[in-house]
This record gives C-alpha cells, structure tokens and sequence, in this order.
C-alpha cells in the first residue's frame, strides 16, 4: 500500500497535476473569500468563516473528482492495470493507496485557507472573537466529506476507461450525496418526518451539524460509513476482471 501511495503522490507532484488542483482550489476560493461582495469576509459582518465553509463543499464537488478521473480509468485505459495488479500486492492495498494520495492531496490543499482563519481572528473586535470550536467542527466535516468524495470518485473511475466519463460519473453521485437529499426533502409531500429522514440520508445535513462546533459521533460514523460503502464497492468493481 505505501508504494502503490508513493506513486501516486510522485505523480501528482512530477507533473503539474497536483499544482493546477492546489491552485484552482486556492483561486476559486479566494476569488469568493475575498472579492465578491457577497461572500466576502471583509463584508461578511460577523467574525464567521460561514462563507468559506458553505463554498468549499461546492467547489470540492467538482475538484475531488477532477483529482480521483485518472486513478483507475488511465491505468485501464493504457493497459497498466494489468501490470499493476500483478504486483503481490490485494485490490484493498491498491485502493487505499491510491485513496489516502488522493485525500492528502486534498488536504494539502485544504492547509492553506488557515490563513482565512487567521485573518478573521485578527480582524475580529475584540481580536479573536470567532466560533473556534465551530471552525474546528467544520475543518473536520471538510476531511470527512473529502473522503467520502474521494471514495465515490474511486469508484466511478473503476468503471470505466474513460477518465471524462469517470468525472462526469463521480461529479453526479457527489452532487447527488451532497445536494440530492436535501432537495428531495424539500419536497412538500415529504413535510414533517419523511423530510428530516431523506435530509439524514445527505452528507450536507452532517457537515452543517459538525459546523455547529459539537462532535457528534452519529455524523462521524455517517461519513466513514459512506466512505467505506464505496471503498467496497471500489474493490467488488476491481474483482470483475476476474470473473
């Protein structure tokens, strides 16, 4: 598994890969932290990293499955995977390697936007007046929700060969999870107890909790859950070239 992590570390960092993704990442979001009005932290008001943790999920929606396209439907497409499989290596090994290079790039990208929080904190009357446990809650919603769409964009590009088809597939199902939930509970039909429940089923109601700054096991456990869903189903996607 370390060596399978190694090469994928190596090859987002030799080639510009990792660089472009860090650096969109960090554009977009301080594009929207710190020149449109309306998400501005400077205009925000309040000494709140509100905006910056209900933008991020949005444009990792659309990152992680750019990062996660390449990791099975190249090495499919050019024929490595054979080659790669007859390493003594199990499909587990292989798939949490190329998981843990993809989510640590995530979080090198993640690293930086420390800096909002510094600022607020400084810029907050009195210095300091910010929701450090609700930061932190939301950092940790942040990596959790990242896994989860690392996992999913994992298994879209177990299937297939095509690495825009793997975007496309792992952009759906992120924004199903992410999204998809929520606005079917907010069908009217649903009012009342179906909605709450169909809201339970979507990661956006367990990253809002944890921003609330109170751990809450239940939406850890939801996150690792959904996670290990599709790292299983990375790994029965694998099997079927045995069959």
């Amino acid at each position: 598994m370390l060596a399978i992590y190694t090469k994928e570390i190596n090859a987002f960092f030799s080639s510009l890969i990792g660089y472009i993704v860090i650096a969109v990442f960090l554009m977009v979001m301080g594009f929207f932290m710190f020149v449109v009005p309306d998400s501005s932290l400077l205009r925000f008001g309040y000494a709140s990293l509100g905006p910056f943790f209900t933008l991020a999920p949005n444009v990792l929606t659309f990152i992680i499955p750019a990062i996660c396209m390449r990791a099975f439907a190249e090495e499919k497409q050019t024929g490595a995977i054979e080659l790669l499989v007859t390493r003594p290596l199990r499909d587990v090994e292989i798939i949490m390697g190329k998981f843990l290079a993809c989510l640590t790039l995530v979080v090198i990208a993640l690293i930086p936007t420390l800096l909002y929080y510094y600022t607020v904190y400084q810029l907050g009357a009195p210095v300091g007046n910010i929701d450090a446990g609700g930061t932190i809650g939301s950092y940790l919603g942040l990596v959790l929700l990242s896994m989860a769409f690392v996992a999913i964009g994992l298994f879209a590009s177990s299937l297939t060969s095509n690495q825009i088809v793997g975007f496309l597939l792992a952009l759906a199902l992120t924004f199903f999870f992410y999204f998809g939930f929520d606005l079917v509970a907010s069908i009217p039909s649903f009012d009342g107890k179906p909605s709450l429940f169909i809201e339970s089923l979507g990661m956006q109601a367990h990253f809002r909790s944890l921003g609330r700054g109170l751990i809450d096991s239940r939406d850890v456990v939801y996150f690792l859950s959904v996670t290990a869903f599709f790292l299983l189903l990375t790994v029965l996607s694998l099997e079927r070239r045995k069959w």
